[in-house]
C-alpha cells in the first residue's frame, strides 16, 4: 500500500473487543508494508552488526602487514556502508509509510463511526475522548504499529551479533551473548509504573480537553453571565494537572533511558577490561578484542529499539483501548451491544474480516415511496404526504422523539423501531435510512464555508437554493453576507459563512439550517424547533413557505407555536409518552385543555380557573332553565 493510494477504499471491519485485538487487527491488515519495511531494517542492522567483524579484519591485516587482505577488507566496509544507508533510507520510508497508512485506517474507521452514530456518539463518549481519539490516540497507534518491523529487525540484528561473537571469540563472546538479554529485561519491572504514570497523564490530558471544548463552547454564555474567568481558571487549574503528570511521567521514562545507558557503559567496561587481560594471556588477538568492543558499542543502536518498542506499546495500548470503545459502539443501546457480543463472541474469536462482514445479515430493501411514518412506542402515525405537528408537554421528549423519528434512538432497549412504509429504519443501511428520514434539531451546526458550498448537500434535485432561502424567509441573512463580503464578492452565495455561523445570530443560523434541509428535499422531513429563535411575523411567513414547498412531501415538526400548529394539515398531542390526541390546531385548542395549556402557555392555576368559571356559568344556565 502506498500513501498515494490512500484513503482506503473500505477501511474493513476492525477487531474492537479490546486494545491489543485492535493493535493486531491493524497489523495483520499491514503485512506487505511490515515485511518490507523488516526486509529493509534487516539489511540496514546487519550491515551495523557487519562492521565490528569487518574492523577486527582490517586490524589483523595491518598486524600481519597483509596489505591484499586489508584492501579487501576496504572493499568490505564499502559494501557495508552502501548496505546500511540504502537500508536506513528505504527503512525510513517504509516505517513512515506504515505509520500514516496505520493512522490513516483508523481516522477513516473513526469517521465512518461518526457518521454512523450521529449525535448519539457525544451522548455516549465525552467530547474530550473524541478530540483525543481521533488526535492524538490516532498518531500513538501508528507510532506502535510502525515500530513494530524495525524493532524485530533490531532484535535479529541483536541476535545475529552475539551468535557471531561466539563463533568468532567464544572466551569473550559469552560474556556478551549473556549481558545483552540482562540489558534486554532489566527495565521492564518499570514498564508498568511508566505505563500507569502515562495512563494518568492521557486523562487528565482528556479532561482539560473537554473542559477547554466545553468553554469554548459557552464562551457567549459564560461571558452574559460573567462567569468567563471562571472557566478559565478551572482549565488553568487542569493545564497544570496535566503538567505535574507529565513531568511525572517523564522521570520515569528518564530513570528508564539513563538504565539503558548506564547497563551497556558497565557491558563495555566488563568487555575491555576482561578481553585486555585475555589478550595478554594470548588467548585472544587484538583484531578479535577490537571487534568485540566495536560489536558492543553498536548494539547500543539496536537495543534502543527495545525501549522504544516498549514505549510504544505502553503509549498506544490505552489509545488503541479508547479508539476501539469508540469504534466498538453501534446505533443500538450499550446493553444490546453486550448481550450480542456475548452471543457472538465465540463465533468471531477467530473469524477474518471477511467472515465478520459475511456474518452481518443482509438490510432489508427500502420502501417503496410514499409510506407512512409510525413510531409504535408512542403511536404517532405521520400520513404520507401531510403536514404533520406533534405538540409534547416535555421538551426533552420532542427531541428524543426527533432522534428515534430519524432511526437515531438513544435507548433501544425493548423498543421498537420506527417503520416507514412498514419497514423498519433501524433495519435499514445507514445510509438508505438517512436519505429517506432527514431529522433538523433544534440546534443545527453550520459549518464554515461559502453559502453555495453550505447548500451543496446530498439533494433530490427537485428544491433548488432560491426556492429553499425563500421559503425559510433568508432575504435579510443574504443581505447581511453581502454587506460583511469582502470586496469583489458580489453575490452572497460566494459569501463565506464563520466557523459553525458565529457571525450570524441565532434566527439567521436557524433559517440557514432550514433552508439546508429543504434543499436536501427528503422523502420525509422532521424538524424540531425550527421557528424557536425567530420573531413572529417571520414564523408565520416560514410556516407558509415550508407548508407550500414540502406540499404532497411528508413532514413532522416538533414543535408548540400557534402560528405553525394552524398550519398543519393535523396536530398530535404526545403526553405522557404517549399520542393522546390528534385533530387540527383549532379543534384540539377547543376540545383539549391539556393541549390548550402547552399550546397557550396556561399554568395550572389558569386552567383551574377557567374550569371553575365554566362551572359556575354551567349552574346560571341550569337554574335559568329550571325556572322557566
Amino acid at each position: 500500500m502506498q500513501i498515494s493510494d490512500l484513503p482506503y477504499p473500505d477501511p474493513g471491519v476492525p477487531d474492537a473487543r479490546s486494545g491489543p485485538r485492535f493493535l493486531l487487527w491493524l497489523g495483520r491488515n499491514q503485512l506487505g508494508g511490515q515485511f518490507k519495511s523488516l526486509c529493509w531494517g534487516l539489511m540496514h542492522h546487519c550491515g551495523i552488526a557487519g562492521l565490528p567483524f569487518a574492523v577486527g579484519l582490517g586490524v589483523e591485516a595491518v598486524v600481519d602487514r597483509d596489505g591484499t587482505r586489508l584492501l579487501l577488507v576496504g572493499g568490505l566496509i564499502l559494501l557495508l556502508g552502501i548496505a546500511i544507508s540504502l537500508g536506513d533510507t528505504m527503512l525510513h520510508r517504509t516505517a513512515v509509510t506504515n505509520w500514516i497508512t496505520a493512522a490513516a485506517r483508523v481516522q477513516q474507521l473513526l469517521a465512518r463511526k461518526t457518521a454512523e452514530l450521529g449525535a448519539a456518539l457525544s451522548r455516549r463518549v465525552a467530547a474530550g475522548e473524541v478530540v483525543a481519539v481521533s488526535t492524538g490516540d490516532v498518531e500513538k497507534i501508528g507510532w506502535f504499529v510502525e515500530a513494530v518491523s524495525r524493532f524485530l529487525a533490531a532484535a535479529f540484528a541483536v541476535v545475529v551479533i552475539c551468535v557471531g561473537l561466539v563463533l568468532y571469540a567464544p572466551a569473550l563472546g559469552v560474556v556478551v551473548a549473556i549481558g545483552v538479554p540482562v540489558l534486554a529485561v532489566a527495565v521492564l519491572p518499570l514498564l508498568p509504573h511508566a505505563t500507569q504514570r502515562a495512563d494518568v497523564q492521557r486523562e487528565k490530558a482528556g479532561r482539560a480537553t473537554e473542559l477547554a471544548s466545553d468553554t469554548v463552547a459557552g464562551l457567549r454564555v459564560l461571558r452574559g453571565i460573567g462567569g468567563e474567568e471562571l472557566f478559565l481558571g478551572r482549565y488553568r487549574e487542569a493545564s497544570q494537572e496535566v503538567r505535574k503528570a507529565a513531568v511525572r511521567s517523564a522521570r520515569m521514562w528518564a530513570l528508564i533511558s539513563a538504565i539503558q545507558v548506564l547497563l551497556p557503559g558497565l557491558l563495555l567496561i566488563t568487555v575491555v577490561w576482561y578481553g585486555a587481560e585475555l589478550v595478554l594471556d594470548g588467548r585472544i588477538t587484538v583484531g578479535e578484542l577490537v571487534a568485540v568492543f566495536s560489536a558492543v558499542a553498536l548494539m547500543l543502536y539496536p537495543l534502543r529499539h527495545f525501549e522504544e518498542i516498549a514505549m510504544a506499546y505502553s503509549f498506544s495500548r490505552p489509545s488503541a483501548k479508547r479508539a476501539a470503545r469508540v469504534l466498538s459502539l453501534t446505533r443500538t443501546d450499550p446493553e444490546t451491544e453486550t448481550a450480542a457480543e456475548t452471543a457472538t463472541e465465540t463465533a468471531t474469536a477467530t473469524a477474518s474480516d471477511a467472515e465478520r462482514t459475511a456474518a452481518v445479515a443482509r438490510p432489508p430493501a427500502a420502501p417503496a415511496p410514499g409510506g407512512d411514518l409510525y413510531d409504535p412506542e408512542t403511536g404517532l402515525l405521520a400520513p404520507a404526504g401531510l403536514f404533520t405537528a406533534v405538540v409534547c408537554g416535555d421538551p426533552d421528549l420532542a427531541g428524543r422523539l426527533a432522534e428515534r423519528l430519524g432511526g437515531h434512538p438513544a435507548d433501544t432497549v425493548g423498543n421498537p423501531s420506527v417503520l416507514l412504509g412498514g419497514v423498519a429504519l433501524d433495519d435499514l443501511e445507514l445510509d438508505t435510512a438517512r436519505t429517506l428520514v432527514l431529522v433538523q434539531d433544534k440546534d443545527p451546526v453550520l459549518l464554515s464555508g461559502t453559502l453555495r458550498e453550505l447548500l451543496d448537500v446530498p439533494a433530490s434535485g427537485a428544491v433548488g437554493a432560491a426556492e429553499a432561502l425563500a421559503a425559510a424567509q433568508c432575504a435579510d441573512v443574504l443581505d447581511a453576507l453581502s454587506q460583511s463580503a469582502p470586496d469583489g464578492v458580489d453575490d452572497p452565495m460566494d459569501a463565506r459563512i464563520t466557523e459553525r455561523g458565529r457571525s450570524l445570530s441565532g434566527g439567521q443560523r436557524q433559517r440557514l439550517a432550514l433552508a439546508r434541509s429543504l434543499v436536501t428535499d427528503p422523502e420525509v422531513l422532521v424538524l424540531d424547533e425550527p421557528t424557536s429563535a425567530v420573531d413572529s411575523h417571520t414564523e408565520a411567513r416560514i410556516a407558509g413557505g415550508v407548508a407550500a414547498l414540502r406540499a404532497g412531501r411528508t413532514t413532522v415538526v416538533l414543535a408548540s407555536s400557534p402560528l405553525l400548529l394552524d398550519r398543519a394539515d393535523r396536530v398530535v398531542l404526545v403526553d405522557g409518552g404517549t399520542v393522546s390526541a390528534v385533530g387540527t390546531h383549532r379543534e384540539l385548542l377547543r376540545d383539549e385543555p391539556r393541549y390548550r395549556a402547552i399550546v397557550t402557555r396556561e399554568t395550572d392555576e389558569e386552567q383551574l380557573l377557567d374550569s371553575v368559571e365554566g362551572l359556575d356559568k354551567l349552574r346560571e344556565l341550569t337554574e335559568i332553565e329550571e325556572s322557566a
